[in-house]
């Protein structure tokens, strides 16, 4: 059973910088449940392509969930064309298919004090968990902000009116290129080892990221308290019907047929035990020759996905017990994988049980 996409209406899009446009988009109260979402998480959105159709992008809410507001915030990229066909042309009134909102870059606790960093447009998650940790959590937040210059500062304003309202739990450090240069490694240790025992969400430009992880690392924040979002250009289309998927699917599982018979180590009935939603299911007759996430969709678990492709972390989950191998992998890092994540759209059986749980 595939994820179904919606049509939803632009309730308003905000010019946030020259650059940036927030989108705000109306979810009818029929679809409440299905687009309620925690802070960090993000969208699936099908841009129209005169060449393709459409082109699928992730972007990641910058909304707060109590609000019961759903707000994606995009940056132009050079000859990005989602970007780029968004903030030239999306206007109040239009309308976009979008998928359910996915994600694993969300706090678990949000009375942790929490050490955030973010990059350009790395700030639209971390803005998402800077309100709902201010409104919904007592700890103190403290937000590393690296822009290029003074003009491409997202959410400027509000971030003032946040450090005025929130002045003993909140301090925000903007960092300008244009003024300071770019963060050094050393710089980001010389900053975060003041919070040491802070809990640590990094997003943005992938050297910038890299930076802030390794010096976390020198300073031994442990892998439960350091966390990193990152997106890759979604080549597929995840708003195929289901007969184009079903398709697809065919096409992929006679190809590995040929193709990857050494990365399957295991063929035959495997047995699989799922954590979804608060629900325990168990299965004896995956045999291996699809991978795991059109297993659970013939099964009828609504299990979540979003690219197909093993470029995005919708489809996460934690191993608890056996292994599988990943046809792909262009999100998780060797961190991730030590802890057990993997990808559900991109496994295969590489022992005859497997026990997965989507809760972490």
């Amino acid at each position: 059973m595939a994820t179904e996409s919606f049509v939803l209406k632009v309730l308003e899009v905000v010019e946030e910088t020259a650059d940036a446009h927030s989108i705000v988009f109306e979810v009818p109260d029929d679809l409440a449940e299905r687009f309620s979402y925690t802070p960090g998480q993000f969208l699936t959105v099908a841009v129209p392509s005169d060449q393709t159709g459409l082109a699928a992008r992730c972007y990641s809410l910058s909304s707060a969930p109590h609000t019961g507001r759903h707000q994606i915030t995009v940056k132009r990229t050079v000859d990005g064309y989602a970007s780029n066909w968004l903030c030239d042309n999306l206007r109040e009134g239009d309308t976009l298919r979008v998928l359910p909102p996915s994600g694993i870059f969300t706090p678990r606790d949000l009375e942790s004090d929490l050490l955030l960093f973010a990059g350009g447009s790395g700030v639209t998650p971390v803005m998402s968990i800077t309100r709902t940790a201010l409104e919904k959590g007592h700890g103190k937040v403290v937000l590393f902000y690296a822009n290029r210059d003074e003009t491409s500062v997202i959410f400027a304003r509000e971030l003032a009116q946040l450090s005025a309202e929130y002045a003993d739990r909140l301090v925000v450090v903007h960092w300008l290129e244009s003024v300071q240069g770019l963060p050094t490694q050393e710089q980001l240790k010389a900053f975060a080892t003041h919070f040491s025992a802070y809990t640590a969400f990094v997003c943005g430009p992938a050297p910038f990221m890299k930076a802030v992880v390794e010096s976390l690392k020198e300073l031994g924040f442990p892998r439960d308290r350091r966390h990193q979002e990152k997106f890759v250009s979604l080549g597929g289309n995840p708003f195929g019907d289901v007969e184009e998927m079903q398709a697809a699917a065919k096409t992929l599982a006679e190809a590995d047929d040929h193709e990857d018979d050494d990365a399957r180590a295991v063929t035959g009935p495997v047995t699989v035990e799922v954590d979804l939603d608060g629900q325990d299911y168990s299965f004896d007759d995956w045999q291996g020759d699809k991978p795991l996430l059109e297993f659970l969709e013939e099964k009828g678990l609504d299990a979540p996905f979003s690219c197909r492709e093993g470029n995005c972390s919708a489809c996460a989950c934690v191993v608890l017990e056996g292994e599988v191998t990943m046809k792909n992998n262009e999100v998780l890092d060797a961190d991730d994988l030590a802890d057990g994540i993997r990808l559900v759209c991109q496994s295969l059986p590489a022992s005859e049980k497997l026990r997965i749980s989507y809760n972490g």
